[in-house]
């Protein structure tokens, strides 16, 4: 196999037998692993340091079949908060970077999904495609819906983000903000922090590099208060891993959720 690019460059730049360079060389070759790398100053910087190699994001058909629908051991916080919202009557999902219904589909086999049930994924345009097809294949298209634009949240019931915010160029109060009408309820799960700041890396995820914001995790609880939100509950998704390497700090990042409501 010939070498890239980045690689013969970077081989220049660094001997192979320095951890860094070694890992560097790892990441620009990754086929499977959920890998980060690099320190930025912006998101925007983030994505325009990804390697020119790879694609960039989520929007193109490779993407699309990446994950199947299945209940990993981290779901379980954010499932619990979504059916006591569904039993408690709030039937109207907004699934903000929900990729083809993945959760949909996985939380059905254990929740018990009401007729009026009405779960709205969005995502990028590749992959709002493929999961249009397969709600046709699956015969779920009365109950779920897709969309490319995050405003369509808007009077939505629960506002559901799992392992989405951190890929997003627009922070979570942003996003509140364009709402005509707030969600009555947030569940974050899975969503990247740091105890002390906000990193931005770049997230290998196989088929596409990804620039990535690692949120300082005060300053995500402050966001969503002062738009209009109180913590009902909050967690560490423990055992889900994540680090950014050769980046000071970069190993105290971790996975976290909670549950917020409307005052």
């Amino acid at each position: 196999m010939t070498a890239s690019p980045e690689i013969k460059m970077l081989s220049k730049l660094l001997p192979f037998s320095s951890p860094e360079s070694a890992y560097r060389h790892k990441f620009l070759n990754n086929q499977d692993e959920n890998l980060f790398m690099g320190s930025f100053e912006s998101f925007a910087a983030a994505e325009a340091g990804a390697p020119p190699s790879k694609a960039v994001g989520y929007d193109h058909a490779e993407a699309a079949s990446l994950y199947s629908p299945q209940i990993y051991f981290y779901d379980y916080p954010g499932l619990f908060w979504l059916g006591r919202s569904i039993d408690a009557g709030l039937a109207r999902i907004f699934d903000l970077g929900g990729h083809i219904g993945i959760k949909y589909y996985a939380f059905r086999r254990v929740l018990s999904y009401p007729g009026n049930l009405r779960w709205t994924v969005c995502d990028v345009p590749s992959v709002v495609d493929s999961g249009r097809a397969l709600a046709v294949q699956r015969e779920a298209t009365e109950q779920l819906a897709f969309t490319t634009d995050y405003r369509d949240a808007s009077g939505c019931d629960v506002l559901y983000a799992s392992g989405s915010l951190q890929y997003l160029p627009v922070r979570i109060d942003e996003i509140l903000s364009s709402l005509a009408a707030k969600p009555r309820r947030i569940v974050l799960n899975t969503t990247a922090v740091h105890p002390e700041r906000t990193l931005f890396t770049l997230n290998s995820i196989g088929v596409a590099v990804c620039p990535y914001r690692i949120e300082h995790y005060d300053e995500l609880l402050a966001m969503l208060t002062r738009s209009g939100y109180r913590k009902r509950d909050a967690w560490r998704n423990e055992g889900k891993p994540i680090e950014v390497p050769f980046v000071e700090g970069g190993d105290k990042t971790y996975y976290a959720g909670g549950c917020f409501d409307l005052i």
